[in-house]
């Protein structure tokens, strides 16, 4: 079996079981059996860290719900090959040559030597952040819900957050801590260093290290760690400016607050898209344009290798680079003083097009399903639920059965990604050796 299948159907697998354990009456705060299409769409948002939800997490599932949604939650963000390859570590079992090949590739790494090692400080980092999140969030939860709640709802959320899902046991999400700086600035950076990337993190911490232990040589930094900074700072700005700007005038969301919690509101409405789905506003009262400016970043998604979904910032900034190129007549795509292979170049408009259709698509059958729903509301959670986000204006536990069946394949779509997928149906692409003559076709 290819790795692109054993990868899906490790996904598939982990979202049936997960379905199973919320079915059971445990699971369930009234203690009766769960409903099936309920049990499967959470396991589904829990696996593929996207956070939609057709009933309240809070209300709905027992502590024993909650925690396997957590778990789910935890699973999905370290990835399917991640996570088996620790419980492979954990028994202390050795990789085989198979083994080492999946997991080199689906880590995306150049050779196949301390691929468990990796494995590890995926593992640490994870922990370390999950941990420190946890104890920032207990001042803000302790007062006012006690140790034992406030504790796990701080295990909930930092979990939630680190992991990109937006799950939350409050019924209003985060709206009611909007002027918390504790609670808004731990869940953000949760946030950016969860969708950030494992391989960013280590170099910043390298970086940080040799600082303090004053090294003179200077360390590279690679490609990855420059575009995936780079690009996620100029979209925090630019969303800041845009939410700030837009949403200032509508009293429902930023002009009922003060300047200090409008620009707090801003800075979390810019990192929480990308691709988080807790909100400190009342998404559903948004302006359009307001609206529309969140389609955009959820679409454009986190960074690769992180907890993140979307279309990813380094396909973003490959397409850019492209389009600069051709209007200044260049043959060489170029990103900070670096040649990007025409194979990234095609994949990049691979993964655009994948995106856009399965969007389209997902969009046109919920139209066809709900006809009474509006555009933007449909077009909002479509690309919510792909690129694993989990923000919505507030339809999706009013949608119809077929609607959540729907949006179940293309959170599933979204999370393992257009390409890996058609790689497991249609089998793992071969080089050919065939090379067709050229001509010239009128573009544009």
């Amino acid at each position: 079996m290819t790795v692109s299948r054993t990868v899906c159907l490790g996904f598939l697998t982990v979202i049936a079981i997960g379905t199973i354990l919320l079915m059971m009456p445990f699971s369930t705060s009234d203690g009766t059996w769960n409903d099936p299409i309920v049990a499967l769409f959470t396991s589904t948002s829990a696996v593929c860290v996207t956070g939609l939800s057709v009933v309240d997490p809070g209300t709905y599932f027992s502590f024993w719900g909650q925690l396997f949604m957590t778990l789910l939650v935890q699973i999905g963000g370290l990835g399917y090959m991640t996570s088996t390859t620790f419980l492979i570590l954990l028994i202390g079992r050795k990789f085989d040559l198979r083994q080492k090949v999946a997991i080199q590739q689906a880590l995306d790494r150049p050779g196949m030597s301390g691929s468990a090692q990796v494995i590890r400080s995926i593992i640490a980092t994870t922990l370390i952040f999950e941990i420190t999140g946890i104890f920032l969030l207990l001042p803000a939860f302790i007062p006012k819900y006690g140790w034992n709640q406030g504790l796990w709802l701080a295990i909930f959320h930092s979990i939630n957050a680190w992991n990109n899902a937006g799950f939350s046991l409050f019924k209003d999400n985060l709206i009611s801590y909007q002027s918390s700086f504790l609670v808004v600035f731990t869940i953000s950076i949760l946030i950016i260093f969860g969708g950030i990337g494992y391989q960013v993190i280590l170099e910043m911490y390298l970086w940080l290290r040799d600082r303090i232990q004053k090294k003179t040589q200077n360390q590279v930094f690679t490609l990855d760690f420059k575009v995936a900074i780079s690009t996620t700072l100029i979209l925090l700005l630019v969303g800041i400016i845009a939410f700030f700007c837009i949403e200032i005038r509508n009293p429902e969301t930023f002009g009922y607050l003060n300047l200090r919690d409008q620009i707090l509101v801003a800075w979390f409405q810019s990192v929480t898209p990308r691709t988080a789905g807790f909100n400190t506003i009342d998404i559903g009262k948004m302006t359009t344009a307001g609206l529309f400016i969140t389609i955009a970043l959820m679409f454009i998604g986190a960074s690769p290798g992180g907890t993140g979904g979307g279309m990813k910032t380094t396909t973003l900034r490959v397409l850019t680079s492209c389009t600069k190129a051709i209007l200044q007549g260049k043959e060489e795509v170029l990103l900070y003083d670096r040649k990007i292979a025409i194979t990234l170049i095609l994949k990049a408009v691979g993964v655009l097009v994948g995106s856009i259709a399965t969007v389209i698509f997902a969009t046109i059958l919920i139209s066809l399903t709900d006809p009474t729903l509006d555009f933007i509301q449909i077009l909002f959670e479509v690309v919510s639920a792909f690129a694993t986000v989990g923000l919505s204006t507030g339809i999706t536990g009013t949608i119809s059965t077929a609607a959540k069946l729907i949006l179940i394949v293309t959170m599933y779509v979204g999370r393992v990604g257009v390409l890996l997928l058609m790689s497991a149906v249609l089998g793992d692409p071969r080089p050919t050796r065939i090379h067709y003559p050229e001509e010239n076709l009128l573009v544009g």
